[in-house]
């Protein structure tokens, strides 16, 4: 589905980073994949896929740093080929109630969220534009989306990342770039593990498969919307959420 594309992950040592890593080495892509502060992780899962067969390579990057995202984009596409398809998966959340949350708080999930994404989408999108081709698939959350019980902040951030996806894919499309949002709800793993039970249950309970997600789950259809087969999607936010 992938043969012959070259990707670049953000976030890739994460749960959920990592799944789509595998996934999309999977359907034969080349891959790098970010990392910040899992060095371990991450060069562990690129022994791991390498020793499959795989084309990946793993790359340090602060996403809040413009220059190591330009110097990024260089960099994948010397060692793997230009790049066709880039993932904005890199993010995080704190679980704390409105009344708490403090100015450098609000900043981080801002910051890491929302304008890491558009300093790595900006470094990776300059020779897609050139080259008159690309994908974009960026990493939202049900958190963003619909009235749930969960940090203010992080909605917000996650909000953005829907309109950030919509407004990018109208002025791309003139140059043939797709952008799309995969939405997950509540996963088995990464920063839903910071839902305390209760939510987690009653999530659960209103869920119509009655379960949490897996990353492997919203991997498959990143890799879709990154393919070819999915030509005809775009401006489109996807949510992968078992029913809510």
């Amino acid at each position: 589905m992938l043969r012959g594309k070259t990707a670049l992950v953000t976030g890739g040592s994460g749960a959920v980073g990592a799944a789509i890593v595998r996934c999309m080495v999977g359907h034969g892509a080349r891959v790098g994949f970010s990392y910040h502060l899992q060095a371990a992780k991450a060069l562990a899962l690129q022994a791991e896929l390498t020793a499959q067969g795989g084309e990946v390579m793993a790359y340090p990057l602060d996403v809040l740093n413009g220059a190591e995202a330009q110097q990024l984009a260089a960099t994948v596409e010397r060692d793997l080929g230009p790049v066709d398809i880039l993932i904005n998966n890199a993010g995080l959340t704190q679980v704390m109630p409105f009344a708490l949350i403090e100015e450098e708080d609000w900043d981080l999930m801002m910051n890491v969220n929302v304008k890491g994404m558009f300093l790595v989408t900006k470094a990776f999108v300059r020779p897609m534009i050139r080259r008159q081709r690309g994908v974009i698939v960026n990493l939202g959350s049900l958190a963003g989306m619909r009235v749930l019980e969960v940090p203010v902040h992080y909605a917000t951030a996650k909000s953005a990342v829907i309109g950030f996806t919509l407004s990018l894919a109208r002025e791309l499309a003139r140059y043939q770039i797709r952008v799309n949002a995969v939405v997950p709800g509540l996963l088995t793993a990464g920063v839903s593990t910071q839902v305390p039970d209760p939510q987690r249950v009653d999530y659960e309970q209103h869920c119509t498969l009655g379960r949490a997600g897996t990353p492997a789950e919203v991997a498959e259809l990143v890799a879709f919307l990154a393919s070819d087969r999915a030509a005809y999607i775009n401006a489109q936010a996807i949510q992968v959420d078992g029913g809510i």
